[in-house]
């Protein structure tokens, strides 16, 4: 079945389904990446966003498993961290950040969690010019997102990584998983250390909403110093406009989601029917 490009194909009742949970889930911009996506391979298949309150994640996930014509879920705020209890098999990658943003079901009927976020970061970063190999780096925010871009660019051998969150149990979590796989790269510092530092990465949900504070002030940062957020919707949020406006270089957040692609083909065996 050949389709044109960017069609979406019909749903029938032979149709594949995956779904992307969040709460909120208006922002998510993965169904229109990976229908069309479907659609070009000629795949009978449908991505769709289901918000799933963060009160009742357990029910929706279980209900989801067990339906026999849902082969993934896409996992975004805040269930990056809480969807590991329902996976059998967790990557590497999963376990060094602690959280998940993909889940299949084996054909084992077994469902495995990865975590592509970190990856698709740090190849949208390279893509840019600007791989962290070498690099101080200080990211601000150890939640699902922040804890897979941490792993990542620790793996990515980053010259320092300072983490900055409110919640300093789970930020210690963090470089205590980290530090045992690179000793002496990863601390958890103050937002005021961040000066001296190469990138500078926002992976908070502030600037999903026009009105949100700003999670840094870039005016503290140094000359050159990369402002980088992984927000997706609105494409250039208040923190890189900011940022630009004093001159500092910006990185938006939506190559981290276009290098995912190739991983998520992968991940879920996706090839041309």
């Amino acid at each position: 079945m050949s389709h044109s490009s960017g069609a979406i194909s019909p749903i029938t009742g032979r149709t594949r389904l995956f779904a992307v949970l969040g709460d909120p889930v208006e922002q998510v911009r993965a169904p229109e990446l990976l229908n069309p996506l479907f659609a070009e391979l000629g795949l009978d298949a449908a991505l769709v966003p289901v918000h799933a309150p963060a009160a009742h994640l357990g029910e929706v996930v279980r209900g989801l498993k067990r339906a026999g014509n849902v082969d993934g879920l896409l996992v975004t705020v805040p269930h990056k961290a809480a969807v590991l209890a329902f996976a059998d098999v967790l990557s590497p990658a999963v376990r060094l950040a602690g959280a998940a943003n993909v889940l299949r079901r084996g054909q084992d009927g077994r469902w495995y969690a990865e975590n592509f976020d970190g990856a698709g970061f740090v190849a949208g970063l390279a893509d840019a010019g600007r791989a962290p190999a070498g690099r101080s780096v200080t990211l601000v925010g150890a939640g699902g997102a922040g804890s897979a871009i941490a792993a990542a660019l620790v793996l990515a051998k980053v010259a320092r990584l300072d983490i900055v969150d409110l919640d300093p149990a789970r930020a210690g979590a963090l470089v205590d998983r980290l530090s045992a796989h690179a000793p002496g790269v990863v601390r958890h510092s103050p937002l005021e250390s961040a000066r001296d530092v190469d990138i500078v990465v926002n992976a908070t949900p502030l600037g999903l909403r026009e009105d949100d504070p700003l999670p840094f002030d870039p005016a503290r940062l140094g000359p050159g110093t990369l402002v980088a957020d992984i927000i997706m919707t609105p494409p250039e949020t208040r923190l890189l406009r900011t940022a630009a406006a004093l001159g500092l270089p910006i990185h938006p957040g939506a190559p981290m989601l276009l290098r995912q692609l190739d991983l998520y083909r992968e991940f879920f065996g996706l090839h041309r029917s």
